[in-house]
C-alpha cells in the first residue's frame, strides 16, 4: 500500500486527552488528594530553611555569641528530617496514583487494540500500532514514574515559595514577578511549537517502523526482484525524516533554555536590588533580605524542572493522545453507525448458509479487486476456491470472514442445518499463524477459555496432533512460542486447526491453511483440515489442487469474478479455466515425481492476492 493511501489510527484531541485523564483519576480521588496533601506539607516544611538561614545571618551580623545559633541549626536538622519523611510519603502516593492510572489506560488500550477491525489496522500499517504499543506506552510510563511526581513537587515549590517571599515583604514578591513575563512567554512559545512537533515525531516514528517491518518481512521478495536499493532508500528517507524532526526538537529545547536564563538573571537582579534598597532604608534586616534572595535562587531548580518537564509533558501528551485515540474507539460489535458499514449490509443469524450478493470491493478508489460477486455456500458444504494469483481469492475470503467490509454488496450468514453454536459465526484460518509464548494448553484455550484438558486433547486428536503434543517434554504444559519449545510449520498449522475445532464456528474459511506443510506432510495436513471443518460450512482456498478435487464444489475466480463453479469432474469435462489449471498442476506433479531430487515448486494458484 502506498504511503499516501495509509490511514493512520486516530489521535485524540487535547481536550479529549485531558478528559480521559480526568476519567481515569476520578475513581482514585482519595489517593490523589492524599498524595498532593503530603507534597504540600513537605514543600511547606522545606520553606522554613531560608528564614532559619536568614536568622543565622542576623545573629552573626549582630555579633551574638556562638551558642545562639544552636537553636536555628537544630531546627534546620529537624526541618530536613520532616521534609524528607513527608516527601517520601507524598511521592509514594503520587507514584501509586500514576501507576494505577497508567495500568488502567494500558488495559483500555490493549482491549480496544485487540478489537480494532483488521481492515483498519491494515490501512494504518502494523508500524503505527506497534509504535503506540511500544514507544508511546514507554514514553507515558516514564512520564508517570518520574515526570509527574517531580512536576507536582516543582509546581508546589514555585507557588509556596512566592507566597513565602510575599510574607517576608510584598516588595520582594513584586521583584520576583519580573521574571514571570519572560518565563510565561517562553512557556507559551514552547508549547505552541512543541505540541505539533512531537505529534509529527510520533507519526514519523510510526512510519519509520512500518517501513522497517515491510522491508524485513518482505526481505525474500525484495532480494528476488533486486529491490534492495529502492527499499534502502525508503528506509533512509523515513529515518532521515525522523532524525530531522529530532534535531528540530533539540534546537527548540536549546532556544527554550536561552530564554529561561534571561528570566533567571533579570529576576535575581531585581530581588537583590530590592533587598539592598530595603536594608538601606531599614525596612528589613540583612537576614530577611538574605532569605528573600535564597528563596528566589531556590526557585531556579523547580522553575527549570517544571519547564524542562514541560518538554517531557508535551512528548508524553502527544503519546497519550495516540493511546487515547485508540482506547476511545468503539467496539465493532457495539457500533451501529450506518457510515461504518461502508455501503454494505452484513447480517448474522446462527449457523449454516453463506450468501454473497453483488459483492464489490476496492482497496483503493478506482482499482476494484472484486466485481459484483454472487456466491452461495450451502450449510455443511465444503467449497474450494481456486484461481491464478491476483484473482481475488483472499479478498473474497476476508470479506466473508468479516476481516474487511465490502465497498458494496452484502454477506449474510444465515441459519442452516445443525444446532446453533456459541461464539463467532465465521472463523478464518490462514497460513500466518502466531504461536503465543506460554504453555501449549493456554495457546489452545485462546479459542475457548474454559476448555478442559480432555477437550484440548480431543481437538488435538481431531487434527492428528495429539501424538506429538503428548510427546512434548511437559505435555500440554510445555512452553511454546518465543523462548519455548519450537514447533515445526506443520505443527503450527495443526495448532491453528485445533483452535478451530475448539472454537466450533458454524462457518470456517481456510486461506491456504495447509500451505506451510512440505510435500511429505501435505496430505496429512489436508486430512487434518478436512476433519477440522467436518460438520461446518467451509470455504477453502486450496494450496494444492488435489485438495480442491476432493471438495463438494469448486469455485474458480479470475480477475475478481467467479468464472466457473462445479465439481471436479464437471469442471474437467467442461475444458474451461479449471481444466487448464488441473492440467498444468498434473503436469507439474508428474515432472516432479520423475525428478530424483525433488524441490517444491511454487504453486501459481495460491500466491496471496493482497
Amino acid at each position: 500500500m502506498s504511503d499516501t493511501a495509509r490511514t493512520l489510527l486516530p489521535t485524540a484531541t487535547q481536550a479529549r486527552t485531558r478528559g480521559a485523564v480526568r476519567e481515569l483519576i476520578r475513581p482514585h480521588r482519595r489517593l490523589a488528594l492524599g498524595g498532593f496533601a503530603m507534597m504540600i506539607v513537605a514543600t511547606s516544611v522545606g520553606l522554613l530553611v531560608q528564614p532559619l538561614l536568614g536568622r543565622i545571618v542576623d545573629l552573626v551580623a549582630g555579633h551574638r555569641p556562638p551558642g545562639s545559633i544552636t537553636a536555628p541549626v537544630v531546627l534546620l536538622v529537624l526541618v530536613a528530617l520532616a521534609q524528607g519523611a513527608a516527601t517520601v510519603l507524598g511521592l509514594s502516593l503520587v507514584s501509586r496514583l500514576g501507576e494505577t492510572v497508567l495500568a488502567h489506560l494500558r488495559e483500555r488500550f490493549v482491549e480496544k487494540a485487540l478489537r480494532l477491525p483488521l481492515e483498519q489496522v491494515e490501512k494504518a500499517g502494523a508500524g503505527d500500532l506497534t509504535a503506540r504499543v511500544t514507544r508511546d506506552v514507554s514514553v507515558v510510563g516514564e512520564a508517570v514514574r518520574s515526570a509527574l511526581p517531580e512536576l507536582a513537587r516543582s509546581l508546589l515549590a514555585i507557588a509556596l515559595t512566592l507566597v513565602a517571599m510575599a510574607a517576608l515583604d510584598w516588595r520582594f514578591f513584586l521583584a520576583a514577578l519580573v521574571a514571570v513575563p519572560v518565563q510565561a512567554s517562553t512557556a507559551r512559545w514552547y508549547v505552541r511549537n512543541a505540541v505539533p512537533l512531537y505529534a509529527e515525531q510520533r507519526i514519523a516514528t510510526g512510519a519509520q517502523q512500518q517501513q522497517l517491518l515491510d522491508t524485513v518481512a518482505g526481505a525474500g521478495t525484495v532480494r528476488a526482484f533486486r529491490l534492495e536499493e529502492e527499499h534502502t532508500e525508503r528506509v533512509t528517507r523515513r529515518s532521515s525524516a525522523a532524525v530531522d524532526l529530532t534535531l528540530r526538537g533539540v534546537r527548540l529545547v536549546l532556544n527554550f533554555y536561552n530564554r529561561l536564563h534571561v528570566a533567571e538573571y533579570a529576576g535575581l537582579a531585581a530581588v537583590l536590588v530590592t533587598g539592598f534598597l530595603l536594608v538601606r532604608g531599614g525596612s528589613v534586616s540583612i537576614g530577611t533580605a538574605t532569605a528573600a534572595a535564597l528563596y528566589f535562587h531556590s526557585l531556579f531548580t523547580p522553575v527549570n524542572s517544571a519547564l524542562v518537564l514541560l518538554d517531557d509533558a508535551q512528548s508524553a501528551t502527544a503519546a497519550l493522545a495516540r493511546l487515547v485515540g485508540v482506547a476511545d474507539q468503539p467496539s465493532p460489535e457495539l457500533s451501529s453507525e450506518p457510515a461504518q458499514r461502508t455501503g454494505a449490509d452484513t447480517g448474522i443469524d446462527a449457523a449454516g448458509t453463506v450468501t454473497v450478493t453483488g459483492l464489490h470491493h476496492a482497496y483503493e478508489p478506482g482499482r476494484p479487486v472484486l466485481h459484483d460477486v454472487d456466491l452461495t455456500l450451502r450449510a455443511g458444504e465444503r467449497v474450494a476456491l481456486v484461481g491464478v494469483s491476483g484473482a481475488g481469492k483472499t479478498t473474497l475470503a476476508k470479506l466473508i470472514a468479516g476481516v474487511h467490509r465490502p465497498t458494496s454488496g452484502s454477506v449474510h450468514v444465515t441459519a442452516g442445518a445443525g444446532a446453533p453454536r456459541e461464539g463467532l459465526p465465521v472463523a478464518l484460518v490462514t497460513q500466518e499463524t502466531h504461536v503465543f509464548a506460554g504453555p501449549l494448553a493456554d495457546d489452545l484455550r485462546l479459542a475457548r477459555a474454559g476448555a478442559r484438558d480432555d477437550e484440548l486433547r480431543t481437538a488435538l486428536a481431531t487434527v492428528d496432533a495429539l501424538d506429538w503434543a503428548g510427546a512434548l517434554p511437559d505435555g500440554l504444559d510445555t512452553v511454546v512460542g518465543d523462548g519455548g519449545h519450537r514447533l515445526t510449520s506443520a505443527q503450527v498449522q495443526q495448532l491453528a486447526l485445533a483452535r478451530l475445532v475448539l472454537a466450533d464456528p458454524p462457518v470456517a474459511v481456510l486461506d491456504e491453511a495447509t500451505a506451510e506443510a512440505g510435500s511429505t506432510g501435505a496430505r496429512l495436513l489436508e486430512q487434518a483440515a478436512d476433519r477440522a471443518v467436518e460438520g461446518r460450512t467451509a470455504l477453502i482456498i486450496a494450496h494444492r489442487l488435489t485438495q480442491a478435487a476432493t471438495a463438494d464444489r469448486i469455485v474458480v475466480m479470475d480477475d475478481g469474478r467467479i468464472v466457473e463453479s462445479g465439481t471436479h469432474d464437471e469442471l474437467c469435462a467442461a475444458a474451461g479455466p479449471y481444466a487448464s489449471l488441473w492440467e498444468a498442476w498434473s503436469g507439474t506433479r508428474a515432472t516432479a515425481d520423475r525428478t530424483p531430487t525433488h524441490h517444491p515448486r511454487p504453486d501459481t494458484t495460491t500466491v496471496k492476492d493482497h
